[in-house]
């Protein structure tokens, strides 16, 4: 398997470099924010060969020594390694683990000679209390393990696109875990169960009160089987104490909060499709990648496939920077709305397969419903496509490949 090259990301960098933001790449952890700063330096160095680059990873021995030092002592370090003569380009790994890290940024934003580039794998990085110092001089670049057409790229299988498929919502996309699958299923399961434990350890428990860590568990497994369906506190604080685990819809909600804090499930709200308006109920969890899934909860593959792709299609959305939004129409479900960079909407129904009849009536329902023209999308794994009234169906390998 060789190294790949996260164009996507790559370009956004480039557009931001030398623009007065502090470029901040956020995500869970190892899903390559750090490689794809490494790649960005390697870009500059190709650029030109003498730029000035001070790359801070406070994980590799030669920067330990700075673990322990106070945001001013780290400044301090920073500046004393700048070229006077030009500008520099500083990269600070995991910067939410520096101590008042918040004066550091700013310290550092207002030097004339740093362009500026930040990792994080919590979401209080860019949380309300910051929102006074980072508003209009943030630029966040939410980085997500590979996509599928990456992981086709990284292991070569583009032979069988389908089988490769399979093995990937198993698998998914963390690169490490890719890597390992070659040696067998049993190892990037591992890797996944381990790495979910350092995202507990590290960026959940360290900042929240947990009250227990069994029905922490619960309330995670909970919303991995529930991908792609609609879910409140209320209602996962019911299921919990009917099966003997009392907690409260509070507590449910809290917990939730802190997953979605450190970028483990993205939360989508539901918008109302002829009454125009955003609600605050009834939200969908659609978890970063599906191989914790199967790490997690050791489910087969053909369990839940459709909402399985639903996930997947929402991740691939926003790899695309689209806004995102579950529909109503009346008392009928819309996937996705979509509004993509131009500023056109888009509808989106998804399912494996259509070939039953019925099936294809039920998907069909709700985006015939709306009477608007923006366009009308139905991914699904079948072969076939075709229009229906209007609405296009496309295979979802195609779909997630740009085909």
């Amino acid at each position: 398997m060789k190294t790949i090259v996260r164009k996507r990301y790559l370009d956004k960098l480039s557009v931001l470099k030398d623009k007065n933001f502090i470029k901040v790449a956020t995500g869970v952890r190892r899903c390559g924010k750090s490689t794809l700063m490494i790649q960005f330096q390697d870009l500059l160095r190709n650029e030109n060969a003498n730029v000035s680059i001070l790359a801070i990873n406070m994980d590799m021995p030669e920067f330990r020594f700075l673990a322990e030092k106070n945001w001013k002592e780290i400044y301090d370090y920073i500046l004393e390694n700048l070229n006077p003569k030009e500008t520099n380009y500083v990269f600070i790994d995991e910067v939410q683990n520096v101590p008042e890290f918040e004066k550091l940024l700013e310290g550092l934003y207002v030097h004339p000679n740093i362009d500026l580039y930040v990792t994080g794998s919590n979401a209080f990085l860019l949380s309300s209390e910051l929102a006074t110092l980072l508003t209009g001089r943030a630029f966040e670049i939410n980085v997500l393990p590979f996509s599928f057409a990456e992981y086709l790229e990284f292991t070569e299988k583009h032979t069988n696109p389908d089988r490769a498929f399979a093995e990937y919502i198993q698998t998914g996309g963390f690169p490490e875990a890719v890597r390992l699958s070659a040696e067998g299923n049993f190892f990037a399961t591992e890797y996944l169960q381990t790495v979910f434990r350092n995202i507990y350890e590290n960026d959940i428990s360290v900042r929240h009160t947990i009250y227990g860590e069994d029905s922490y568990q619960e309330v995670v497994n909970f919303l991995i089987d529930s991908v792609g369906s609609t879910v409140s506190a209320g209602n996962i604080a019911k299921v919990l104490t009917a099966n003997k685990k009392k907690i409260d819809n509070k507590t449910v909600s809290k917990y939730i909060d802190t997953l979605v804090e450190s970028y483990l499930f993205y939360k989508v709200n539901r918008y109302d499709v002829k009454g125009k308006q955003h609600l605050a109920t009834q939200e969908k969890y659609y978890l970063v990648d599906l191989g914790f899934r199967n790490a997690i909860l050791g489910k087969e593959l053909a369990s839940d496939a459709g909402h399985l792709l639903e996930n997947i299609v929402y991740l691939e959305l926003i790899r695309r920077n689209y806004q995102v939004w579950i529909g109503k129409v009346n008392n009928l479900e819309v996937d996705f709305i979509v509004r993509n960079n131009d500023g056109f909407t888009q509808y989106i129904q998804v399912s494996q397969t259509v070939q039953d009849k019925v099936t294809l009536e039920r998907e069909l329902t709700p985006l015939n419903t709306i009477p608007d023209h923006f366009e009308k999308l139905l991914i699904t794994m079948d072969y076939d496509t075709g229009t229906y009234n209007g609405i296009k169906k496309i295979n979802a390998i195609d779909w997630l490949l740009n085909k």
